[in-house]
């Protein structure tokens, strides 16, 4: 790829929040775009958005948490694309995590969409791109993956293996000129954080993410912050002693967020 993006591209999650609007300013890019996520009518609907504006866009309902189902939808859309240049593995899950009860299904979810699920997807393409000898592989983390945080103790955990996943993958599939980004935003405006009742600070619309996360890929940053307020903010929450956070954290756990629908 010699320092540019390839123009076929499959997106995780790409049914609502930043897997959409990433397909969406990708289509009109000019990528060609494979979509996956679980709900076939919301794909449907961006994949005909995305035809209509001209673009080329193919869909397949897939759970990338089920690793036989993600491999077949992710094999059926590669072979609508005519090969893969690039994987956004964008699909993720939120829930605080609960003490009583203790809410164990919900960080089972969670590990499985944000860490196993990644792996999945990428267990789909990687092959492709090392007989291809070039490919590019993007998986959206967070900031919160810096810092194990009260009440949110399954969802930094999942945050934070895909980092450290991603930095070890990255340094491996160096020589095969195989590029790896982590992305780690902040708040962002998606179905996921709409649940969230307390003032998300120097929170973003899913347009702005999506367009701040291509340029961070075309750039290929290895690990791309932002905002960075938000980011600032996490390196110092990092270095405040226990007492603090937990005060701090208080009254969001005794009132936590729950998801509108159960993660499994």
């Amino acid at each position: 790829m010699s320092g540019k993006v390839g123009k076929k591209a499959i997106i995780t999650g790409a049914s609502t929040g930043i897997g959409r609007a990433l397909a969406v300013l990708m289509a009109r890019e000019g990528f060609q775009v494979g979509l996956l996520a679980r709900n076939s009518q919301l794909l449907e609907t961006l994949a005909l958005e995305i035809r209509a504006e001209g673009g080329t866009a193919y869909w397949a309902r897939g759970d990338v948490k089920d690793r036989e189902n993600a491999l077949a939808s992710m094999k059926s859309l590669m072979e609508e694309l005519g090969g893969i240049d690039l994987l956004i593995a964008n699909a993720g899950l939120g829930a605080p995590t609960l003490i009583d009860p203790f809410n164990v299904a919900d960080q089972e979810a969670m590990i499985r969409v944000n860490l196993l699920g990644v792996i999945y997807s990428i267990e789909a393409v990687l092959p492709a791109m090392v007989n291809q000898g070039h490919g590019q592989i993007a998986a959206v983390s967070s900031l919160a993956g810096f810092k194990g945080l009260p009440g949110e103790s399954g969802y930094t955990a999942s945050k934070s293996g895909l980092n450290t996943f991603m930095e070890g993958l990255r340094i491996q599939l160096r020589p095969k000129n195989i590029k790896v980004n982590t992305i780690c935003p902040g708040f962002v405006k998606t179905p996921m954080t709409a649940v969230n009742d307390f003032k998300m600070p120097w929170v973003m619309e899913a347009d702005e993410a999506a367009r701040r996360i291509l340029k961070g890929i075309q750039r290929n940053v290895k690990v791309l912050r932002f905002p960075w307020q938000t980011s600032l903010l996490m390196r110092l929450i990092s270095w405040l002693p226990d007492w603090v956070v937990e005060k701090v954290m208080r009254d969001y756990n005794q009132n936590p967020p729950m998801p509108k629908s159960p993660l499994t």
